[in-house]
């Protein structure tokens, strides 16, 4: 019996000690971790808009041959820059130099008839008729020669603006015309570069109301710089400027054409390039929500709301477009509320969470408060 009453005690010590364990082992109760929050409260923000654009030289200038012949000799490289007045092409005219040379035998033939006639009627040997029948032979005469001689000096192809060569489609040899579809090539002047752009008519009831002025050209006048971004994204060093916009509205297509002008000094743009103009417009009163603290969610935006007793739920908001690192948002949510601004992935509805201006600490601090203390919770479990 006394061996018996031992092994009982002895198991019901064992069986304490391991309630004891559980209890050790039991969850402890997770409190509330911290998360930056942000109040909303309407702001001024400057947002941009983008337009594709074509760039284009401020002169491009078509060369094309006033006469027809074969190409002796070109004188230039694609891409090289020329100066104006600058030889470019020689085309053959040694036809026209045959018929030149015959024109200017008829100029003197016709002159020497006129030379022969004067004395006669000043001797009132023929009649003051026949000697104006002969200037009026030699003028003739000598406007054919000057006509030919015109088109045989238009072999004889230069610059006639500073700037780049383009491409050159015909080779030595090729026989040209004035009636070619393609020019012998394009000298484009890239000092200054015009990127062309179009605004379709909602947006260009926008950009009216944006801007101050009577007029359009008064508008331009009254808005700031744009940029251009390549098409590598980054964005080009040099601002630019509106200098011009179409007065109406093309039918065809329902949009009005501007034209900004970019320096080009260091001919980093092309003619026949592209790009994006960025036009900045100034917006009063917009609720701007950081881009960390929205989640997509099969194409909606959503974020989470903090309420007066530190509960978070899901909210689905609309934006506009985008000023900087923020959204502007259009709906879903007002001036006064409270939202989460980082680390919402790691949230659910209902949550009470702890919260701290992400006024007073960045937003990376933030994330890093809340990853800790949830790594903190998980390794307590």
């Amino acid at each position: 019996m006394k061996k018996r009453s031992f092994l009982g005690a002895i198991a019901a010590l064992l069986i304490v000690s391991a309630c004891g364990k559980k209890e050790q082992q039991a969850p402890q109760a997770q409190g509330p971790i911290p998360f930056p929050v942000q109040t909303i409260a309407p702001q001024d923000a400057i947002i941009y808009e983008e337009y594709t654009a074509n760039l284009e030289g401020q002169q491009n200038v078509e060369i094309r041959p006033k006469v027809d012949g074969f190409i002796q000799k070109i004188y230039v490289t694609e891409g090289q820059q020329v100066k104006k007045g600058q030889l470019l092409f020689k085309i053959e005219t040694q036809s026209l130099g045959q018929e030149a040379a015959a024109a200017k035998a008829n100029v003197n033939a016709a002159q020497v008839e006129v030379d022969r006639l004067q004395p006669l009627v000043k001797r009132n040997i023929i009649s003051n008729v026949q000697l104006e029948t002969a200037k009026a032979k030699l003028a003739q005469a000598k406007a054919a020669y000057s006509s030919v001689a015109t088109n045989a000096g238009y072999g004889t192809i230069t610059s006639p603006v500073n700037g780049v060569v383009g491409s050159l489609p015909y080779r030595e040899g090729s026989l040209v015309s004035a009636t070619n579809t393609m020019p012998l090539t394009t000298v484009s002047d890239s000092k200054v570069m015009h990127a062309y752009f179009s605004m379709n008519e909602k947006q260009m009831l926008n950009f009216t109301r944006n801007f101050s002025g009577s007029t359009l050209e008064a508008k331009l006048k009254n808005t700031p710089e744009v940029s251009l971004v390549l098409v590598d994204g980054s964005e080009y060093a040099e601002k630019g400027k509106l200098i011009t916009v179409s007065g109406l509205v093309n039918s065809s297509t329902g949009t009005s054409e501007f034209k900004a002008a970019f320096p080009n000094p260091d001919a980093v743009l092309r003619s026949g390039g592209s790009g994006i103009v960025r036009i900045p417009v100034q917006k009063g009163g917009a609720l701007l929500v950081p881009q960390n603290a929205v989640i997509d969610m099969q194409g909606k935006k959503m974020l989470y709301v903090v309420d007066k007793e530190n509960k978070v739920a899901p909210r689905i908001i609309e934006t506009s477009t985008t000023a900087g690192k923020d959204y502007i948002v259009s709906g879903g949510l007002e001036a006064g509320e409270v939202i989460v601004t980082a680390g919402a992935t790691k949230l659910k509805e209902g949550q009470q969470i702890v919260p701290q201006d992400s006024s007073k600490q960045s937003t990376p601090a933030k994330e890093e408060v809340a990853t800790e203390e949830t790594t903190n919770s998980s390794q307590k479990k």
